[in-house]
């Protein structure tokens, strides 16, 4: 028997979806957007200032100032970007919002004819305000949390044993690979599991239960969406493409 130490972030805190910007409570914003090189012109303060007209709660450059809820779970806060869009001659920007994984939730573009940059990338931001609604926040998730696993492989056979040491849980895995990949299955209930390499802190993908026996919704690490399903003792994933169309990746039980 051989004995491997494997992290995996608590499950529940990776499961959230894609979600509307409205879901959110908290707002972080950056103390200088990027994408204006020289002078972004006050529009951080004034991107908070409507935000917060808008019941959101925008949170402090400082972390450690950070309420609980957004400080134990960067999955709770929702983060406000301001880009540069501007032509020749008309002030144009792109508001964007993206979720704890990178993933653009909404992108709105604002547009002005007034010509004075100051005045006029305030009025494109305003513009593209109009589509942000007003926050309606969901139940906040569960703390992040970083456990170790401790995973004892017998050397009888492809089925192991994970005991989370935090918890004395225990929970199934098996081995399975499509070629390239070496990854655990494990169970964490009737209604959802992982797939997951060996050191890493961050699961391949994330299977929960559908409506539809043996087809899955399955969040993977890119922070893409798609569907599994099982198939023959297999597991299967669509692999979204950059063409917009889907591969069909097939893990074999080991």
């Amino acid at each position: 028997m051989k004995r491997i130490s494997i992290a995996m972030l608590t499950v529940c805190s990776t499961l959230a979806f894609s979600q509307k910007v409205s879901d959110y409570k908290y707002v972080s914003i950056p103390e200088k957007f990027e994408s204006f090189k020289k002078e972004s012109y006050g529009l951080e303060a004034y991107l908070a200032k409507a935000l917060s007209a808008k019941k959101y709660i925008i949170l402090p450059a400082n972390k450690d100032q950070w309420p609980s809820e957004a400080k134990d779970n960067s999955c709770n806060v929702i983060n406000a970007n301001v880009l540069d869009d501007s032509s020749l001659f008309t002030n144009k920007v792109i508001l964007q919002f993206t979720d704890c994984n990178k993933k653009t939730v909404i992108e709105a573009k604002g547009r002005t004819g007034i010509k004075e940059f100051e005045e006029g990338y305030a009025d494109a931001l305003k513009q593209a305000l109009v589509s942000i609604s007003a926050s309606n926040p969901v139940n906040p998730l569960p703390v992040q949390t970083t456990e170790t696993i401790d995973t004892r492989v017998q050397t009888t056979g492809t089925e192991t044993t994970i005991t989370n040491t935090a918890s004395n849980s225990t929970h199934t895995a098996s081995s399975f690979s499509n070629g390239k990949l070496n990854l655990q299955k494990i169970q964490i209930d009737g209604s959802q599991f992982i797939l997951a390499q060996s050191g890493s802190s961050v699961p391949f993908a994330i299977f929960k239960a559908s409506s539809k026996k043996d087809v899955f919704i399955v969040k993977l690490d890119n922070g893409n969406t798609t569907i599994g399903y099982t198939e023959n003792g297999n597991i299967v994933i669509d692999i979204p493409q950059g063409d917009g169309k889907y591969s069909k990746e097939v893990f074999t039980a080991k």
